[in-house]
């Protein structure tokens, strides 16, 4: 990749919350390699969690200061750090926007696997804890520090559930009419009812209540991206160095479904389909989330306007068709287990994301090549693998036995 090309009109100061994680590591050197000046905010709690589980990234994820340092030498660009618990530390928060005074907020600073949220009463209260309050705390620093700052967040397409009612899901709102009492016919827009699946999702549409209070309140300048789930590893700035690598989860709790194919078979596991696999999911590819993180930038609401939602996705698939996808790519047999979640065995799902492809969005789709890019990197890092971490454990109801979630977000 040539570095020299990449540059932005308007240089702006970004701090991206989160920015140790999977699609946040990759934003944060695609933001810099643009020109921006990067801030990441992390306090590393994602790692913290691979020591819970006892599994660690599929590829080799190295320290903070490691990637950092190699950044620096690879694209000649500085990202700064700060270790901050945004849940816990509001003072310091606050301190921190008034001294690096950011245009611009992106926020990936939640735990983002619905397993995790369910495996245990203790991992609900903490993804409720750790997400609600990080969102509002840096609504409310925001507010309070006074600066015009876009934040832009990370959201989830499972905030809609997975029924379309016979109806494309538009963008975050939604139509309707109603009737008064006197006949009289009204127009209204709301938020799209929103339907979670997990507790990890409902966080997510406690976080849309919250973005339109302070839009609302305090005037804050919000996007909020509806992301589908995201396959693939790495993108043009972290193949440039194997320190800069991405993460690539595989076990039961945050591997995420097309990746967990593509490992399983790389890796002679059986590929694992829940119930018939009649499920259909909205996906993205990292390349396109830094893209579309990089787009929602360039095109902030107005102060006046409400907050700006965009389903953040390129594509459709039910994962039985990608597990037999994957099973036709590598050989891979594939295996039908139940199901630990709570839901339909099968559903429909169509989007809308009109918003992205006007805006410039070149979608990145499902071809061969990148799929067997991602099943390299898996055989690769094969010798890393633990396979009693595969399945997994949690469950969305005691009744249900053991299965293997496919990974949401």
């Amino acid at each position: 990749m040539d570095l020299e090309r990449k540059h932005v009109q308007t240089k702006k100061k970004i701090i991206v919350l989160g920015g140790d994680g999977f699609c946040g590591w990759p934003t944060s050197l695609h933001l810099s390699n643009m020109g921006h000046d990067v801030v990441i905010i992390d306090n590393l709690s994602r790692r913290n969690i691979d020591n819970e589980l006892e599994a660690e990234s599929l590829t080799p994820i190295q320290p903070m200061g490691t990637r950092l340092k190699v950044w620096e030498e690879v694209a000649g660009k500085k990202i700064d750090f700060i270790n901050l618990d945004i849940a816990e530390e509001y003072d310091d928060l606050l301190k921190t926007l008034h001294t690096e005074k950011p245009d611009v907020i992106v926020h990936f600073a939640e735990q983002r696997s619905a397993p995790y949220s369910m495996k245990s009463p203790k991992h609900k209260r903490y993804t409720v804890n750790n997400n609600i309050n990080t969102t509002h705390n840096v609504l409310c620093a925001i507010a309070e520090s006074g600066l015009d700052i876009h934040l832009v967040h990370l959201g989830t397409m499972g905030v809609y559930g997975y029924g379309t009612a016979g109806m494309k899901i538009p963008e975050g709102y939604l139509d309707i009419e109603v009737k008064t009492e006197t006949g009289e016919r009204i127009e209204q827009q709301i938020l799209y009812p929103t339907n979670p699946g997990s507790i990890y999702h409902m966080t997510k549409t406690q976080d849309q209540l919250l973005f339109h209070y302070y839009n609302k309140n305090d005037g804050l300048r919000i996007t909020d991206l509806h992301q589908g789930i995201v396959w693939g590893t790495n993108t043009e700035e972290t193949k440039l160095d194997e320190r800069l690598i991405n993460r690539f989860d595989y076990d039961g709790d945050y591997g995420t479904v097309l990746n967990r194919f593509l490992m399983q078979a790389a890796v002679g596991y059986p590929i694992t389909v829940h119930g018939t696999g009649g499920q259909t999911r909205a996906f993205i590819h990292i390349q396109d989330t830094v893209r579309c993180i990089e787009l929602a930038i360039e095109n902030p609401p107005q102060i006046e306007e409400r907050v700006m939602i965009f389903n953040q996705m390129t594509e459709t698939h039910r994962v039985n068709d990608l597990a037999k996808l994957v099973s036709e790519l590598s050989g891979g047999e594939i295996a039908y287990v139940s199901n630990p979640r709570k839901e339909a065995p099968e559903n429909d799902l169509h989007v809308k994301n009109d918003l992205f492809l006007s805006k410039g969005l070149n979608p990145t789709t499902l071809e061969a090549g990148l799929l067997q890019e991602v099943t390299e990197v898996a055989q690769k890092y094969a010798y890393r693998a633990d396979f009693s971490k595969i399945p997994a454990k949690s469950t969305w109801t005691k009744e249900q036995q053991p299965g293997i979630p496919e990974g949401e977000e």
